[in-house]
């Protein structure tokens, strides 16, 4: 299985001006974004809450959860930050992907334009 890999800058939302670039693996299969904590905590993020979450031999963790900038070209969004830890992978997840309006081909393993819809209510 090829893994797919992409330079992403990381903000702070309160800073967008700056950031820093990142190499993230695409895990599609997860849904938050993980940034080591050192980063995040250079840029000025801040932590809101701890989210548990379960690994695949079935125990537990629980890291900081926060929210950042990303941003891909010209392509910007928001989306919530893990804290990453020692030994935790920089991961792009699945909120950050629809965030930058991309989705990940899981056969071509290529990032695709996300079709963006926006509900309108025409007046009669």
């Amino acid at each position: 299985m090829r893994l797919t890999v992409l330079e992403i800058e990381v903000g702070n939302p309160a800073s967008p001006e700056v950031t820093e670039k990142l190499e993230f693996l695409i895990d599609s299969g997860a849904i938050y974004s993980v940034v080591p904590t050192p980063i995040l905590e250079r840029l000025g993020i801040t932590p809101l809450a701890e989210q548990q979450f379960r690994l695949a031999d079935g125990s537990k963790i629980a890291r900081r959860k926060g929210v950042a900038l990303f941003r891909y070209g010209e392509r910007v969004g928001g989306a919530d930050v893990i804290f990453g830890e020692e030994g935790d992978s920089t991961l792009l997840g699945a909120f950050t992907l629809e965030a930058l309006g991309l989705a990940l081909d899981p056969l071509r393993r290529e990032l695709k334009p996300l079709p963006m819809v926006l509900a309108v209510q025409e007046n009669p």
